[in-house]
């Protein structure tokens, strides 16, 4: 019987490094997207300061794993084979979960998830005990007796306290550092950057590296830290003087940028709080296991005789585990690609620029919008006319920070933002683990601290407020889903393992498995269509012959996805396959979507022209608009061919399928000969494109006339004939559309070799 929780140890050794991977797959996002927006330093470089402060980090995270053991659940209730379960059960779930989020890109939190986890299985194992093992006796009010309540909620509230707290402080402290800094920080006077770089150096080195190394083994920083916080006040105000001292030599006399070594140490310094936080949610549970099940071997008693009391004694994470964790959690860092879909969504939610928004906006962020305009401008009626003008022109931003970047290496914000964002989140945290021994989630206080600062920033202006703050709605939705999906799939999993025993658990570890397997191939392939696939790119040319080189790729892939969404759509509806028409009108909506990125970056390739190369701009929007008549055409077809068959309608009749088939052919060839010939830039062969539009238009227009007679004669279905005239019109727009903006390069490309516009 013993051999059976050995091998459970071995599983649930395999689920914690794979927990350590997607675990940091997921929470990369918060020690990297500072460093990352504000483009201070290489990426390189900011790879290996996280991973030291990762490395050093989980060092110190012995303290933290006394909540997996003892945290949620009283172990003097439960005995060893019980634990085991509730282990087991827990670690299923939290490598499933993470995954799931790492997929769809989204930052959630590891603390949240392991801390319901950890309820869910211990509130499902104690009502069994009460319900099923009880002599009824017992009812559901006692089930206090076995949970944690008081310390549960006690984490709960932590957690969801600092959303509010992290937001709070950090719009105030950005909004203070902007008053005194601006948005000209370079041109400031050198005293202003040493005082803000003294208080943001101090506060890291204390917080993180005087009292987060002052949880490790080492007796000598054990004793300085603890002189140290003996004599709190003082220390931090000399060394605040200090700093800023040193900060005025560096700035002075080393002609450095003291915000890069902040975004530096920041970095090290989040990193590290991360790895002494939330090493406790990857691998505190299997430590947990290891040391009950050392501790019940040493006993002799039957397993189910065990009582685990032993486990709420203090006990010391073994420091081979800590420093392999760290290892593996370094090497997910550098290696995982899921890491980086993660950074991009809180990156893109905290940029200064407008641009293209991930998210929509929603009734929610609408009215929040309208309201704090409200609010705001109330303010200002309030506020004395002078301090409103001097606030406002603290935070005049400079062009280069209005103006949307053209290329994808321009920072998001700018290096303030970034080390306040750094100094705020590593201080909340660090006082959270070391002051409070709550295991905080880093994901809520670093995202919302990022939120704060972007809004004090007025990086949420009304051209993008609606869009951020909806982005903020869904991820913090996503958050709660995670409580509740994180209790319920621990509750069930440990019911299926107490019913199932080790064979359930080797059932639910293959359907891990395979899980995971699908995830990873299905993500792997979505990277390699990412690559193969040419998305639309932002004109950047400030002429005409520039611009139609440089939108000739962008209308050689619009004609190469319509090609295929188009043919997609009508084979879709003739073999009626629902799911090959729903792809397609994924693919059909996608295309509009980057067609309006296209067309919002439209003011700003505008204003980065020269008065005499104006008319570039002009058709550019022209060739813009013809673009989005060919996407609006597309997400008809799309839309009405898979409401019929989703409807469940009759399918055409034999003759329409054959016109169909003519015009899908006809079609497909035009978009073909155009697309090689925008690929190749050969425009002069575009005559031959424009004679098959003709003739295609013709066919078109002798189909519809067929479909008359036939509606006249012997048609029996409105929704089929209303389908029919719908896709033939629809077809007739699309080729239009095409033609359009065929005949405008043939004319354009033309006139400008014999203008000799270059």
């Amino acid at each position: 019987m013993g051999d059976i929780y050995v091998y459970m140890l071995i599983i649930l050794a395999g689920l914690a490094i794979t927990d350590l991977v997607v675990g940091v797959s997921n929470d990369a996002v918060n020690f990297l997207n500072s460093a990352i927006g504000s483009k201070a330093i290489s990426f390189k470089t900011i790879m290996i300061i996280a991973s030291i402060g990762i490395a050093v980090g989980a060092l110190s995270s012995s303290g933290m794993m006394e909540v997996a053991r003892k945290g949620i659940f009283k172990p003097e209730f439960f005995y060893f084979d019980e634990v085991m379960i509730i282990f087991m059960a827990v670690m299923i779930t939290d490598v499933l979960l993470l995954d799931f989020f790492n997929t769809l890109g989204l930052p959630t939190s590891t603390t949240v998830s392991i801390v319901f986890e950890l309820l869910g299985a211990a509130v499902c194992i104690s009502l069994l005990k009460i319900y099923v093992e009880g002599d009824g006796s017992e009812t559901i009010a006692d089930l206090g007796t076995y949970i944690n309540s008081e310390k549960a909620l006690m984490i709960i509230a932590g957690i969801l306290g600092s959303v509010v707290i992290a937001f709070t402080i950090g719009a105030i402290a950005q909004f203070l550092s902007r008053l005194l800094l601006t948005f000209q920080y370079d041109n400031r006077p050198p005293i202003f950057a040493s005082l803000f770089g003294g208080l943001s150096l101090i506060s890291l080195v204390y917080f993180i590296l005087i009292k987060g190394l002052g949880k490790t083994d080492i007796s000598i920083v054990q004793q300085a830290a603890g002189y140290i916080e003996s004599h709190m006040g003082v220390t931090f105000f000399i060394g605040f003087l200090i700093l800023s001292a040193v900060s005025f030599l560096y700035i002075q006399v080393l002609k450095a940028d003291i915000y890069k070594l902040i975004i530096i140490l920041g970095t090290f310094g989040l990193a590290m709080a991360f790895a002494g936080n939330d090493l406790v949610n990857f691998i505190g549970v299997v430590i947990g296991a290891k040391q009950a099940w050392m501790l019940w071997v040493e006993s002799g008693v039957a397993a189910t005789d065990f009582n685990m009391s032993v486990l709420a004694a203090p006990q010391k994470s073994p420091f081979w585990f800590l420093l392999g964790a760290g290892l593996i959690m370094v090497l997910t860092l550098w290696f995982s690609s899921k890491a980086q879909a993660v950074v991009k969504t809180s990156v893109d939610l905290a940029r200064q620029d407008s641009g293209t928004e991930r998210f929509q906006p929603n009734a929610f962020s609408r009215i929040v919008v309208r309201y704090s305009i409200a609010l705001s401008a109330g303010v200002e009626r309030i506020l004395p006319k002078k301090t409103t003008e001097y606030i406002n022109s603290r935070f005049e931003k400079p062009s280069e920070i209005a103006v949307l970047p053209k290329h994808a290496d321009k920072p998001a914000f700018d290096y303030v933002r970034a080390a306040v964002n750094l100094m705020i989140a590593s201080i909340l945290i660090s006082i959270a683990t070391t002051y409070l021994t709550l295991p905080l989630s880093t994901t809520y206080v670093t995202f919302m601290v990022a939120m704060g600062t972007s809004l004090a920033d007025r990086a949420w202006g009304t051209e993008s407020a609606v869009y951020r703050i909806a982005g903020v709605i869904n991820v913090i939705g996503g958050w709660f889903f995670t409580a509740f999906s994180a209790f319920t799939a621990a509750a069930i999993f440990a019911a299926i393992i107490y019913y199932g025993g080790f064979v359930a658990i080797i059932i639910l570890v293959m359907v891990a498995i395979g899980l995971l397997v699908r995830s990873y191939l299905k993500h792997k392939s979505t990277q390699k269509e990412v690559k193969v696939t040419e998305e639309l790119q932002k004109a950047e040319s400030n002429t005409i012959q520039g611009i139609i080189e440089e939108s000739s790729a962008n209308v050689a892939t619009v004609f190469k996805r319509a090609k295929r969404i188009y043919k997609n759509t009508l084979d879709g509806l003739i073999a009626q396959d629902l799911a090959r028409l729903k792809t397609s009108k994924k693919e059909a909506k996608k295309l509009s979507t980057e067609i309006d990125g296209l067309r919002n970056n439209i003011f700003y390739l505008i204003r980065g022209m020269e008065d005499q190369h104006l008319g570039a701009s002009r058709f550019y929007i022209e060739v813009l608009g013809h673009l989005q008549d060919i996407s609006q055409s597309l997400d008809y077809i799309s839309k009405s061919s898979t409401t019929h068959i989703d409807n469940n309608h009759k399918s055409l009749k034999f003759t329409q399928i054959k016109d169909l088939k003519e015009v899908i052919l006809e079609s497909y060839n035009i978009f073909e000969k155009a697309q090689e010939i925008f690929k190749d830039q050969d425009f002069g062969k575009l005559d031959t494109v424009i004679i098959l539009k003709r003739e295609l238009l013709q066919n078109v227009d002798q189909k519809i006339d067929k479909q008359v007679q036939r509606t006249k004669d012997t048609e029996n279905s409105p929704k089929n004939a209303t389908l029919y005239f719908g896709l033939m019109l629809e077809t007739r727009d699309l080729i239009n559309a095409t033609m359009n903006v065929v005949e405008q390069y043939y004319t354009q490309y033309d006139a400008s070799r014999f203008d000799g516009d270059e």
